[in-house]
């Protein structure tokens, strides 16, 4: 529930730092040049941070990385309603949120298997966390574009930095089975090689992972195009950006829902192929949408597949993984998720500049088509591979 009140204010600020950027340059590839810094500290430290998941008390690092994120969002409310924001104030704190994420998400993950009593309860676990997070999705962008249209983008920020004081408040108030791990003979390095070699020696695990890098690499980046579509397509403000937003959120906490209604993690491979085949089918249909109603149902249904993809990605990698190595193989799970996405917002900028955001995303959309496609060729034997494990 912390989580839940935090997270709403994280997606009220991610929709309002989107519209702020896009009102002050009028830039496509400026935003796509801000999710570039957001997220380019994924690909550069992850592993690290893996290592530390695994070596480390991990619900004391859950506690400081929140308490750094909270610190960012207030930096960035300060200099928003002191009316000193300039693009440069928000590359910088941009890469300082892309830092602090890049170990909260691995670590993050990795700490909900040590709240379980029941380890096969993981599978649920993670869909329910998946639907707190997507129902934060549908509250915080309808707040933050009537925040906007009033009070402006700075309240935003500000209330994201309180909200933070919810899942803080609740990880001190866990009483935590204090288990002492082991210090680590291994040199970090390493550790992250060995990380590297379990990973992606792993037919199963590394099929998943590269279906999911294309995902994030080439379809995810149509959310940081979202205002440019607002805008110059259907022709909306930042009410309308709330509205495409929480309907993504609506279908993603549909999808969350059914995966937490599952008995066990049998047959979540299949499900992981559905799931891209509507994101991508989702994505394309998108593209080509002139009316708000009809872009709002398509991004329900888009917002269904993506996340019954990404959550199902989620709960197999931790199956498949060995206890020792999980917080190593949800790193490379972050850098699959994350870790592309600066190229990804980079090329989407950058493209949209030239061929409009439209055909942008129709070509992302095709890609993950193929993607879904050979994955789902490579499904028997993968299935079989999966069932022995």
């Amino acid at each position: 529930m912390g989580q839940g009140v935090s997270l709403i204010g994280t997606w009220m600020q991610q929709t309002a730092m989107g519209w702020l950027v896009y009102r002050m340059t009028k830039s496509a590839i400026l935003l796509g040049s801000v999710e570039f810094f957001g997220t380019i500290p994924t690909l550069l430290l992850t592993p690290f941070a893996g290592v530390l998941a695994d070596r480390w008390n991990r619900h004391k690092m859950v506690i400081v990385v929140q308490t750094l994120a909270m610190i960012q969002a207030f930096l960035l409310a300060i200099l928003v309603l002191a009316g000193h924001i300039q693009v440069w104030h928000i590359m910088t704190l941009s890469l300082m949120l892309g830092l602090i994420n890049t170990f909260d998400i691995p670590i993050r993950q990795a700490f909900i298997m040590d709240m379980l009593e029941k380890k096969e309860d993981i599978g649920n676990a993670i869909a329910l966390n998946s639907s707190m997070f997507n129902g934060a999705r549908i509250i915080g962008p309808s707040v933050a574009g009537v925040l906007i249209a009033v009070f402006g983008e700075g309240w935003c920020f500000l209330l994201n930095g309180v909200s933070f004081l919810a899942v803080i408040v609740a990880l001190l108030a866990m009483k935590m089975q204090r288990t002492q791990k082991p210090p680590s003979q291994q040199h970090v390095f390493r550790e992250i090689m060995h990380g590297f070699s379990y990973t992606f020696g792993s037919i199963p695990i590394r099929s998943i992972l590269l279906l999911l890098g294309l995902v994030s690499l080439v379809g995810l980046p149509y959310a940081v195009l979202m205002p440019v579509m607002v805008r110059n397509v259907l022709h909306g403000d930042s009410r309308t950006l709330g509205l495409l937003m929480a309907s993504v959120g609506i279908g993603a906490l549909t999808g969350a829902y059914y995966l937490a209604s599952r008995a066990s993690t049998r047959g979540l491979e299949k499900t992981i192929a559905l799931g891209c085949f509507m994101f991508s089918l989702g994505l394309i249909s998108f593209s080509f949408s002139r009316r708000m109603p009809i872009s709002m149902i398509i991004l329900v249904l888009s917002g269904f597949g993506i996340m019954v993809h990404m959550a199902s990605t989620n709960t197999l990698v931790q199956t498949l993984s060995d206890e020792d190595k999980r917080g190593r193989v949800l790193s490379y799970y972050t850098l699959a998720f994350r870790g592309t996405g600066p190229f990804g917002a980079f090329m989407a900028g950058a493209l949209t500049d030239k061929i409009g955001a439209p055909h942008t995303i129709l070509i992302g959309g095709i890609c993950c088509l193929a993607g879904a496609i050979v994955y789902a060729w490579k499904l028997p034997r993968l299935q079989k591979m999966i069932q022995q494990i």
